[in-house]
């Protein structure tokens, strides 16, 4: 179970850090650019020692396709609370509601048609 849930866990955590590494300089708009990247770039670095083994890892037991959608989905739900809690923009309905048909979508590639329920 834990070969499941670890790299997962491992992609909320990168996804924190690269939502703050390409976003956060949005709420410091004043900063100086080259100052913003090179912030950027630290940040990134803790996401990338995350994300990086979380796939090494993720890849024993999900499709790359599957890792890419859990990392898809995971960083929708990330930004929509770091948009409305850190930058001060709350998502509306139809965001969403635009969220929702990509997480339906998601599912699609987890389906196997004609499978048996493990069990």
């Amino acid at each position: 179970m834990l070969d499941r849930v670890l790299p997962i866990l491992m992609l909320v955590g990168s996804n924190i850090f690269m939502t703050f590494a390409w976003y956060g300089h949005l709420k410091h708009k004043t900063a100086p650019l080259l100052i913003t990247i090179l912030a950027s770039w630290g940040i990134a670095f803790f996401e990338y020692s995350l994300q990086v083994p979380a796939n090494r890892m993720g890849s024993a037991v999900y499709s790359v396709v599957q890792l890419k959608t859990i990392q898809e989905v995971i960083t929708l739900v990330i930004f929509a609370g770091f948009s409305a809690w850190f930058l001060g923009q709350p998502l509306k309905w139809n965001h969403y509601a635009a969220f929702a048909l990509i997480v339906g979508a998601s599912f699609l590639m987890f389906y196997e048609p004609g499978a048996k329920p493990a069990g």
